[in-house]
């Protein structure tokens, strides 16, 4: 009944990215607060624009 031409190998399979197994680590988001404020004291622009962030969401919450 199976046709040999319609069937695709274990080798065919395992080659396709979403059948590949996720690298541990590869999708991690997660950082430290020392590695944000790093970045906080190197780009002050970045920490003037989270201040100013914070102060329209109090001015919008009153």
């Amino acid at each position: 009944m199976a046709n040999g031409q319609n069937e695709v190998s274990k080798a065919d399979v395992q080659s396709v990215a979403l059948n590949k197994l996720p690298v541990a680590g590869a999708a991690d988001t997660e950082f430290s607060a020392e590695e944000a404020a790093e970045v906080f004291q190197h780009n002050p622009a970045s920490n003037q624009t989270a201040a100013n962030v914070a102060a329209n969401e109090a001015e919008d919450q009153e």
